[in-house]
């Protein structure tokens, strides 16, 4: 999708948008125990059943085969579970159909948010940018992501269909011609905005959830009084507009009320705040997402009762954030100054992202729903040695 998500620090230097972040900087890492995952999924759902799904299937304009998984998915019911241990609210999606723009590997918050939504019994299809489309389904064929496709009941999240997308362009006209004849988008059509929720409805009718988890910038390692005008730009149409365009492609066919009809994306908290090192207009192209997720949550909401939120994610490790080259550093200084001194996980950017995307937050629309352990409630870096004397409490006491 032009545009790759980095989450946390949601970036990747290239113009790809490989995947899902953008809640700024990393797109969390997904190779987690089983037990802490499952441990993070615990009140998803309060009961689950099993049932088949066609195999996954490629976008239209595909020739490849239909990838072939185990054909389980979990449900989630909102009725009473067998487990006398299980209480509370459930996340119940069941019935539900997600479309997720921006996954294109295993560890990023796209990925994360497809399968908690898959966990609370929603039916996922995803958007993949095209030039990463081939390994993403290769992988996927070699079993290389089982171990994080599972879910809380132990099958396998499954994937009903992967359409290419390029979120840049918003119909086959604004295509230049050197996209058209580049070699790693040969063989792959209708992969422009308009064709993808084209290609959606006609093979489904409606979808409930759309979720936008893409972000590029080509300039981002430059500071922004180096940034050339065509590297901003780049920044907001492949990070900020590209929201607006999938939304106004979708929403005609997304099922509104109550229990249904929300849409999600990632932004950071550099729309804010400083952030040192996150450049190339990425902070402005955060800054716009915001503005326009309450505008857009107006007139969505006016329309067509659709919700729309955005989750400001932390720092979190991913292929896409590593682009940026200082997701540690960020990491290591969340860790030193955030109140909850821990590492953030993609799980928790997912469960966020299901909630909000549930009957449970249905009077929450326009809203920058921060997840980041609280890093950006903090004014000042208390691991400063100015306020050692203070002795304000950390993990070593």
């Amino acid at each position: 999708m032009a545009a790759p998500a980095t989450s946390s620090i949601q970036m990747a230097a290239a113009r790809p948008c490989m995947s899902s972040s953008d809640g700024a900087v990393m797109a969390g890492s997904t190779n987690l125990s089983v037990n802490s995952k499952t441990l993070s999924w615990t009140k998803l759902t309060s009961a689950c059943h099993i049932s088949s799904l066609p195999p996954l299937q490629r976008g239209s304009g595909f020739t490849s085969s239909r990838v072939k998984f185990n054909k389980v998915v979990t449900k989630a019911t909102s009725e009473s579970s067998e487990d006398p241990l299980v209480s509370g609210l459930p996340i119940d999606l069941k019935g539900k159909r997600a479309f997720v723009a921006g996954v294109a590997d295993d560890n990023g918050f796209g990925w994360a948010i497809a399968k908690s939504l898959a966990a609370a019994g929603a039916e996922i299809l995803v958007g993949t940018w095209v030039p990463a489309l081939n390994i993403f389904e290769t992988s996927l064929q070699r079993g290389k992501f089982d171990e994080s496709r599972k879910l809380p009941d132990g099958s396998l999240m499954e994937i009903t269909k992967i359409y290419p997308l390029d979120a840049v362009f918003d119909n086959p006209d604004d295509v230049p011609e050197d996209i058209k004849t580049n070699r790693r988008y040969a063989g792959s059509t209708n992969w422009t905005v308009r064709e993808v929720a084209e290609s959606v409805k006609r093979d489904f009718g409606s979808i409930d959830i759309l979720v936008h988890s893409l972000a590029n910038g080509p300039e981002v390692s430059k500071p922004l009084l180096e940034t050339s005008r065509n590297g901003y730009l780049a920044a907001l149409s492949a990070s900020s507009y590209s929201y607006v365009s999938l939304l106004k492609h979708f929403l005609p066919f997304m099922n509104p009320g109550m229990s249904g009809g929300s849409s999600i994306s990632l932004t950071h908290v550099a729309s804010k705040r400083i952030i040192p090192g996150y450049g190339g207009g990425m902070n402005s192209a955060k800054a716009a997402l915001e503005s326009d997720t309450r505008v857009l949550a107006f007139e969505a909401g006016r329309k067509h009762k659709i919700r729309v939120n955005t989750i400001s994610a932390g720092p979190l490790r991913s292929r896409a954030a590593k682009a940026i080259g200082f997701i540690d550093t960020m990491i290591e200084y969340s860790l030193a100054n955030a109140p909850l001194q821990k590492e953030l996980t993609a799980d928790e950017v997912g469960n966020t992202a299901a909630f909000l995307a549930s009957p449970l937050a249905s009077a929450i629309t326009g809203a920058v729903v921060f997840v980041d352990n609280g890093l950006n409630a903090m004014g000042v870096g208390v691991d400063s040695p100015i306020f050692k004397a203070l002795n304000i409490p950390g993990n070593n006491h």
